[in-house]
């Protein structure tokens, strides 16, 4: 598909699902009759594999007990292990590189306290202005724990037009006082790709440990962690990766820093085989099983076997672009329908620039989201102004993006946002 031969009909929709190579992924998830979803950059839908990785791990304790930790096809006591070996292809790591464990935000905690070590003038924190608030509430928290002021060690680049952030900006804030760079790998707002590789490379060249937040990526683009020499990253795994609500999180340390001591030390940060020696003092996993630090919770973890399971089958390159088509198509769409509608597409309109989501701005966002959902079409609100719309490669359709453009052009038109609220729900 490209500009010349773009068509705006529903016919063009059709011919483009009956060309998908994903197209039979579609049967895999549960979709809701009458429902388009276009939020799973935020919570991904189930899928029968997932449904059935789960019930299988429940069989396991029902048919095992306590031996489940030893027995059955997934053993639990290397389960985080296994699941790592499954997502190392998806980030472009070695197999012992990758953990599944924790959340996003305690295993940011763990490698932020794993990995910051202030030392004289070195002693600050580098992050951005447009990041998710959790990331940044960790970052305030561990310099409170090592008794720096969070307004003056955190510094934040700043955003010259509220949606993106420009890499030499970044670059030009790597000064010899910031000992650790935390950065998003996609914004969660705009869908902006930030330059790993690049920004790297510059902190490398500084003597500054970087890591990356990879929760609006991770199965949506693909990685070179390892080719990029990032130190440290996390995500979660309910987004594109369809692993359910609170799933466990994930992790990645680059494979130069294994023996460094955790921060945050556990009871599954041990060496497997000393692990049960029940000593009190830790002989730390040499490889990303290291910054483990609580049991793992098997029963949140088990979607994800089978959720990973169509990736490897699918395969990032055709996922990929796929997610470039779809977005691509409802961008056109949208500067077709709603070119007079007072919607601003936010999102970087360069592929190499833009995630797996579209990023629309609205003074009537609030409303019109509502609007959406009243219609069956499931958006995504970001205060204070956008609206967040995610065909995803293996279960959406074209025509459900015709369709979804459709709809919202009426409600444009027959002014239906006018009947909501313009305020966000508890849960936007």
């Amino acid at each position: 598909m490209d500009e010349q031969t773009f068509e705006y009909s529903l016919d063009y929709a059709l011919q483009l699902d009956a060309e998908d190579s994903l197209a039979k992924y579609q049967a895999e998830f549960y979709k809701k009759k009458g429902i388009i979803y276009l939020d799973g950059n935020s919570l991904g839908l189930l899928s029968k594999r997932a449904e059935k990785s789960l019930l299988e791990l429940l069989d396991s304790w029902r048919n095992f007990g306590i031996d489940g930790w030893t027995e059955g096809e997934y053993p639990w006591f290397d389960l985080s292990e296994r699941l790592g070996k499954m997502i190392a292809p998806l980030i472009g790591a070695l197999d012992d590189e990758v953990i599944v464990s924790g959340s996003t935000t305690t295993n940011l905690h763990q490698l932020v306290a794993t990995f910051f070590e202030p030392n004289g003038r070195r002693n600050k924190i580098l992050a951005d202005e447009l990041n998710f608030p959790s990331d940044i509430y960790t970052l305030q928290s561990q310099l409170k724990l090592r008794g720096f002021d969070p307004g003056i060690h955190l510094l934040r680049v700043k955003s010259r037009d509220g949606r993106l952030i420009e890499e030499d900006d970044i670059i030009a804030a790597m000064t010899e006082e910031v000992a650790i760079i935390l950065l998003p790998s996609v914004l969660y707002r705009s869908g902006q790709i930030l330059d790993m590789k690049r920004l790297t490379n510059e902190a490398h060249k500084r003597g500054i440990i970087i890591g990356f937040d990879l929760c609006h990526s991770i199965g949506a683009i693909k990685h070179w962690l390892d080719e990029w020499d990032v130190d440290f990253a996390v995500w979660c795994n309910y987004k594109y990766l369809n692993s359910g609500p609170g799933a466990v999180g994930g992790l990645y340390v680059n494979k130069r820093h294994f023996g460094r001591l955790p921060g945050l030390a556990g009871w599954f940060s041990s060496q497997k085989d000393k692990q049960f020696d029940m000593e009190h003092i830790l002989t730390a996993a040499e490889h990303a099983g290291a910054y483990q630090i609580g049991t793992p919770h098997i029963l949140s973890m088990a979607p994800l076997i089978g959720s990973l399971e169509m990736f490897e089958e699918a395969g990032m390159d055709h996922l990929r672009n796929k997610s470039l088509q779809i977005t691509r198509y409802m961008m056109n769409l949208i500067t077709y329908e709603l070119n007079d509608m007072g919607f601003t597409i936010g999102n970087p309109l360069d592929d190499h620039r833009r995630g797996g989501h579209i990023y629309l701005e609205h003074k009537e966002a609030a409303r019109i989201c509502k609007a959406l959902k009243a219609n069956g079409v499931i958006p995504d609100f970001r205060a204070p102004n956008g609206i967040r719309l995610a065909p995803i490669a293996l279960y959406t359709t074209y025509e459900e993006v015709w369709n979804s453009v459709q709809l919202l052009k009426k409600i444009m038109e027959d002014e239906q946002y006018k009947q909501f609220e313009n305020k966000r729900g508890v849960v936007a």
